[in-house]
């Protein structure tokens, strides 16, 4: 047969018929000798070599995937750029087909004519593709108590395994293996980040969602601050609220504005402080801090009081009785001596002067200071 078409054309005839499992005869009514190659497995992307051997006395030799032909001898038939031949010689028939995608997959048949029979090797390429996450759920806000919905799809082969899994704040309660995460009646708890992976054999695909859950403020205890008159003073108020709540200051009724009387209000983030730089008589009393988003509010009292420091006059004032009986017993040696008189009668010191005493308990109150 010296035409190269024609030959060609019956191979592929002969190759279907082989694909079959029908018999096929050769010139002289020869059974064609077909071998069939183990498996090539390659990964998406990669440079695939298929090989198989000549031997003596090859007339005519080609390559075809399924029933199009790649090469027939040096002749290239398919127009895909990424199919080039390597060898062709008595010994070996090579082409190569690089950036392997997952439409190369299936059964190549080199086809060998000789001078006494046709000869046939097939081999099936199996094209293994990483994982690739082709649908996900966008960034979410959602109300407190919302039913909220989580979606991951991937593509790949082998088909890969679907992960969820909360990440910040870690959390290894709440994971799943399905393409859906279910989370119903979301608390606050439970916003965060979450994150898909998608694994098979070949590699892991990894993207993240994060999840905002919007909640009504809940506000911290007050607690009452004690400053001295003409000093600085401050009340804190503190706020947990997503969207971060606004804050409110009240004197009873009458709302405070930042500069009032010499008031300062600043607000960060969760805590407001309001600031009084020099505290008067009028200043001291009960204040109310009122935090606000668009889900709620919450308030709580917060009372300003006055410190008195302690002066030498209240300290005299603040002495009890049994301190200064204390006093003078401790000093009533200092009575008898010359400057005490003698009662005749009795034999005991009898103190004529009492402001001298008093003048001995002040002297120790001093020296205690």
């Amino acid at each position: 047969m010296k035409n190269p078409l024609c030959w060609v054309v019956l191979t592929g005839i002969s190759i279907a018929f082989i694909q079959q499992g029908l018999p096929v005869r050769s010139q002289g009514e020869s059974q064609s000798d077909n071998k069939q190659m183990d498996n090539i497995t390659i990964r998406q992307g990669e440079t695939l070599f298929l090989s198989c051997s000549q031997g003596d006395f090859v007339t005519h030799t080609a390559w075809l995937n399924r029933s199009s032909i790649l090469y027939a001898g040096e002749d290239k038939w398919s127009v895909d750029p990424r199919v080039s031949l390597v060898t062709l010689n008595q010994d070996e028939f090579t082409i190569k087909i690089e950036d392997v995608d997952l439409t190369d997959e299936g059964q190549y048949i080199c086809a060998v004519q000789t001078s006494r029979r046709p000869r046939t090797t097939s081999v099936h390429i199996i094209v293994q593709v990483p994982p690739k996450i082709v649908n996900l759920s966008k960034d979410l806000v959602v109300n407190e108590g919302s039913n909220v919905t989580l979606m991951c799809l991937a593509n790949g082969k082998p088909e890969p395994a679907i992960v969820w899994r909360i990440i910040s704040p870690s959390d290894d309660s709440l994971s799943s293996d399905n393409e859906v995460l279910e989370i119903p009646f979301i608390s606050r708890y439970r916003a965060g980040v979450y994150e898909c992976t998608a694994a098979n054999d070949i590699a892991v695909d990894t993207q993240t969602v994060e999840l905002t859950v919007n909640f009504p403020p809940s506000i911290s205890d007050g607690r009452d601050v004690g400053v001295t008159l003409g000093q600085r003073g401050v009340l804190l108020c503190e706020a947990d609220a997503v969207p971060e709540a606004d804050f409110e200051w009240y004197r009873d009724d009458r709302r405070i504005f930042n500069g009032f009387d010499g008031i300062e209000i600043e607000d960060d983030g969760p805590l407001s402080k309001l600031t009084f730089f020099n505290v008067s008589e009028a200043d001291y009393g009960n204040y109310s801090c009122v935090a606000i988003n668009k889900l709620g509010s919450a308030n709580t009292s917060i009372v300003l009081y006055e410190i008195i420091e302690p002066t030498s006059s209240t300290l005299l004032q603040e002495m009890t009785s049994s301190d200064l009986e204390h006093t003078a017993f401790e000093n009533n040696d200092l009575l008898e001596g010359p400057g005490a008189v003698q009662d005749g009668s009795s034999g005991t010191s009898t103190v004529f002067t009492p402001t001298c005493l008093l003048l001995i308990v002040l002297l120790h109150l001093l020296l205690k200071f």
